[in-house]
């Protein structure tokens, strides 16, 4: 009995495999459970570290022509690559350039002037100052010096208690006599229309020449004062910084016959929407081409505060505007107190 019993333990028999595989199934199970676990606990973790998908900040499509007006808006502003070709920098350039005369079809200058000299003699005392400070003392200097044989003449000390809102005052005293003088003597009392002469007077360089002659004598040029400079390096036009490189790296970009309005409408810009400080990205018409997009305020709302000028119902810097300046909203400057 002992013996068949042990045979009988020692023969497998098909129901004895069955349990064997059932046995080894279930001491597998554990294993394998843990690793399907273990990778389930990854995939978690991973979606768990995905980072969350970044709000998309809209640019609007044109600048608010009235405080009161929202801002319409359209897709996040895109940025031209970093190798962009100089065939897509001219496109890209003209492109803005069209935007903004839309923007500012009454861009002008924005000096007070009646004549070549008055442009000339305001241009000078301009520096280190606003035209608006600018436009509030020439009125008093003109109605006593009207021509350049007059200031040549003046006392320099009466000269200067009038020009000394502008700042610099004794320096631009020297300045405009001292063109004054050149102008009589050697010119017959006229502001010649070539750079090259207007170069030679005192106080008188390449940007103060090119707005005498873009704006007196219909001769194109680019002005290249700190707005232009700003707004060019900004919009990746050029990374030159000295004026005179700028002016021939922008005008590369443009036919000759338009850059005296393209001076005007980069200025404009700069003075209404693209601050140095704080610009108005939110509200600028332009954003979509930008490369600079979101270095200001980019809420339409907040933005819209920001508006200087006719943009933000504010005075312009002219007391004597342009008639399309008045049509579009803007409102003259005004005189010097106590004068």
């Amino acid at each position: 009995m002992k013996k068949a019993a042990g045979k009988s333990t020692a023969k497998s028999t098909p129901a004895g495999k069955t349990a064997a595989a059932k046995s080894t199934a279930k001491k597998a199970a554990p294993a394998k459970s843990a690793a399907v676990e273990a990778a389930a606990a990854v995939k978690g973790a991973a979606v768990k570290k995905a980072a969350p998908p970044k709000k998309v900040t809209v640019a609007p499509e044109k600048a608010i022509a009235a405080v009161g007006k929202a801002s319409p808006v359209k897709d996040v502003a895109p940025k031209p690559p970093k190798g962009e070709s100089n065939t897509a920098l001219v496109r890209r350039a003209r492109r803005i350039n069209r935007e903004l005369a839309e923007v500012y079809p009454y861009a002008h200058p924005e000096l007070d002037f009646e004549n070549p000299f008055q442009l000339l003699v305001a241009t000078v005392l301009s520096a280190q100052t606003t035209d608006l400070r600018v436009n509030q003392t020439t009125p008093a200097l003109f109605a006593k010096y009207p021509t350049p044989e007059d200031l040549a003449a003046a006392d320099p000390e009466e000269v200067e208690e009038i020009l000394r809102p502008t700042g610099f005052f004794r320096a631009k005293t020297k300045s405009v006599m001292g063109l004054s003088k050149a102008l009589a003597e050697e010119f017959d009392g006229e502001v010649p229309g070539r750079l090259e002469d207007l170069v030679k007077l005192p106080g008188v360089g390449r940007k103060t020449a090119f707005v005498v002659l873009g704006n007196a004598f219909g001769r194109p040029g680019i002005t290249v004062d700190t707005h232009f400079q700003r707004l060019v390096r900004r919009w990746q036009w050029t990374e030159e910084t000295d004026p005179d490189k700028i002016e021939r790296a922008v005008g590369a970009l443009f036919p000759q016959s338009e850059w005296t309005m393209l001076s005007h409408h980069v200025i404009f810009h700069g003075r209404r929407i693209c601050h140095a400080r704080k610009p108005a990205c939110g509200a600028c018409p332009i954003a979509p081409l930008c490369p600079a997009y979101g270095e200001g305020e980019t809420d339409p709302e907040k933005a819209k505060k920001l508006l200087k000028y006719e943009k933000g119902g504010f005075p312009g810097q002219r007391l004597k505007p342009p008639q399309s300046y008045l049509d579009a909203g803007g409102t003259p400057a005004p005189p010097l107190a106590g004068r």
